[in-house]
């Protein structure tokens, strides 16, 4: 019977990876100086959702396309409700809020903003946390619509009783 050799020849061994032979890419991107500063965060609210640019500024808000805070939302409360973030750290002159807000109602987006802009001042300034904390800006409102069951005309509303 002939042996079986253990050893293997140099043309079975394993070829080795193409990706270890190449060199490690550069990553360095180029800084443009004169490009805007801005903070970025994104807030959520029922379905909506806050996409939220806080720039050095004098206040104004922009939403969806250049829309005054007053014009979109219409109710003060609702635009008291965005504002509180800015105010419970005394930055409301300081940044301009620029924000595309989509998905659910108009209560619901205000929450969406307010919670957007609390995260996009936690990225401008990580020293905020503790009051933005404090103040509840930086919790998700997990509250959601319970969906509708069968049988029920809603997700709790039954069908009237009839006795007869």
């Amino acid at each position: 019977m002939a042996e079986k050799s253990t050893e293997k020849s140099e043309d079975q061994e394993k070829p080795v990876a193409a990706a270890s032979k190449r060199k490690p890419r550069k990553t360095s991107k180029k800084v443009n100086k004169n490009a805007p500063v801005y903070y970025y965060g994104t807030g959520r609210r029922k379905n909506a959702v806050a996409r939220v640019r806080l720039t050095p500024g004098t206040g104004q808000f922009k939403i969806n396309n250049g829309r005054d805070l007053n014009a979109y939302f219409g109710r003060s409360t609702l635009c008291a409700a965005v504002q509180q973030p800015l105010i419970a750290v005394e930055l409301l002159d300081k940044y301009d809020v620029i924000a595309k807000i989509e998905g659910g109602g108009l209560s619901g987006q205000a929450g969406a903003l307010r919670h957007g802009i609390a995260r996009a001042l936690l990225a401008a300034d990580e020293d905020l946390r503790a009051e933005l904390k404090k103040e509840g800006f930086l919790t998700r409102d997990p509250r959601m619509i319970e969906r509708k069951k069968y049988g029920l005309k809603k997700a709790r509303k039954r069908p009237q009783f009839s006795k007869r």
